[in-house]
């Protein structure tokens, strides 16, 4: 691996772990008009993919996103894929940054990664920064969400240029079959449901929908809003895919706390605040959007949980390794260990599976 750290990377002299400052300016100096030296600042809440504000001398920002540190997981964590997304989405109805550039020379900076220019609007990551927005906006919020992941599965993939990004039949095949596979590279512990819930899941596979673009981790935490309500940057584009689009909702509802509901959407409260609209209410609206039936919307509930859970492990045992860099934010590793079990008894349920 190549170096990862290098001089000056936090503009006090201080290296930042997994960016070489001085590489790393040069490479972006070549691309875009900026003012040295450059800022490097990792932002706190990334669980994947880690994320750096860059701040120029003039206080011009972009943001950096490269893999997380040490030995990864297979077809993980993929710059390109991303990059390409984004970009490919630029001039769609779907809110997106602008990319600068994606750097695959492993003598940059040791990994892939993409630079794109910084979005102004806030992340509603927890329920502290969910109280300081009015319940009106909050209201627009929920609407807007549901707006711009129809808008989503309404893009044309083949006039995007993204036709041949996956296969366009059996997602929900291909899915359990990779999230199983790494489940089994990253598991600390057995946990005997998750693979009752994945032969439930195969077992009962349903008709196939129409193809889209399916974000895999679409929710309010993974977009950039206005305070006032619309949606600034859909972001984390890493787990995206060609696929059903059924699944984005399901995800979006397994994120989404109901007061009604204390289990849904874990340790987060942020929706159960006065204003957002309720689980039911917002898979009504998409459901009326796009003219589908929500026949099956348990079904996909079981697999987002099963998901979540799968991918929580992976994120789980990243930390264990030390491979997140050093956030600012706590994560309290007893409880992020437990809502994966949590996720795994969530899809059980909706299956009936004991």
């Amino acid at each position: 691996m190549g170096p990862m750290s290098g001089t000056e990377s936090d503009g006090a002299g201080h290296p930042v772990e997994g960016i070489d400052g001085e590489i790393v300016t040069r490479w972006l100096a070549a691309r875009v008009e900026l003012d040295r030296p450059l800022r490097f600042e990792l932002i706190a809440g990334g669980r994947s993919n880690m994320t750096f504000t860059v701040t120029d001398g003039n206080g011009r920002r972009f943001v950096l996103r490269r893999p997380p540190l040490g030995e990864l997981l297979p077809s993980a964590h993929d710059m390109a894929r991303e990059h390409r997304l984004m970009h490919a989405l630029r001039d769609s109805p779907v809110p997106v940054p602008r990319m600068i550039g994606l750097c695959q020379d492993q003598s940059v900076n040791g990994r892939d990664f993409y630079v794109m220019h910084f979005l102004d609007g806030i992340i509603v990551r927890d329920v502290e920064i969910g109280r300081t927005i009015p319940v009106g906006a909050r209201t627009r919020m929920s609407h807007e969400l549901i707006d711009t992941l129809v808008a989503l599965h309404r893009v044309d993939i083949d006039a995007v240029g993204l036709g041949d990004l996956a296969k366009r039949s059996g997602y929900i095949e291909r899915q359990i079959k990779r999230w199983s596979g790494q489940w089994e590279k990253s598991k600390t512990r057995e946990i005997p449901l998750i693979d009752r819930v994945r032969e439930a899941l195969s077992a009962r596979l349903p008709p196939e929908a129409a193809t889209t673009i399916a974000h895999g981790d679409y929710r309010l935490s993974n977009c950039m809003m206005d305070p006032d309500g619309p949606v600034v940057g859909v972001l984390d584009w890493e787990l995206c895919t060609l696929g059903d689009p059924m699944a984005d909702l399901a995800g979006l509802l397994g994120y989404w706390h109901d007061p009604s509901d204390p289990d849904a959407g874990g340790d987060n409260e942020t929706t159960g605040l006065d204003g957002f609209l309720t689980q039911e209410e917002m898979a009504g609206l998409y459901a009326e959007e796009m003219k589908v039936s929500l026949e099956l919307v348990d079904y996909y509930r079981a697999f987002a949980s099963w998901r979540l859970a799968c991918i929580g492990e992976g994120v789980y045992a990243r930390y264990l390794n030390g491979q997140q860099g050093a956030q600012d934010e706590e994560l309290d590793l007893d409880l992020y260990r437990e809502s994966v079990t949590r996720r795994v008894d969530r899809a059980a349920a909706f299956l009936g599976v004991a």
